[in-house]
């Protein structure tokens, strides 16, 4: 059931993004997003799959925790950081970089 969650989180957020950068600068940034989104995607569960053959078993906590949600969920939580370290330097009202002023 959590790796149908994260599926189905990472499908929103897809979309989510796509619509996003293709009201901005057309289907070509919607479809570099989605790509870029993908490759951190694959990339992180195959390092949070890894890291966590080292520490869990495969059976892991239980049913709905066994080694392969855990690293979904792992994956998750790291890119929802990451996410959020690199989506807060934009202005989502108008969807640019936030600028800082130098004084008054």
């Amino acid at each position: 059931m959590i790796p149908l969650f994260v599926f189905y989180l990472h499908t929103i957020a897809a979309v989510y993004i796509f619509t996003q950068q293709y009201q901005e600068e057309g289907v070509g940034a919607g479809v570099l997003a989605v790509g870029f989104m993908a490759l951190i995607f694959s990339i992180g569960w195959s390092i949070s799959t890894f890291l966590l053959k080292l520490v869990i078993g495969p059976k892991g906590f239980g049913f709905f925790f066994d080694r392969d949600a855990l690293s979904l969920l792992l994956l998750a939580i790291c890119e929802g950081g990451f996410y959020y370290v690199f989506l807060s330097r934009r202005d989502f009202q108008s969807g640019r970089k936030k600028t800082t002023s130098g004084g008054n």
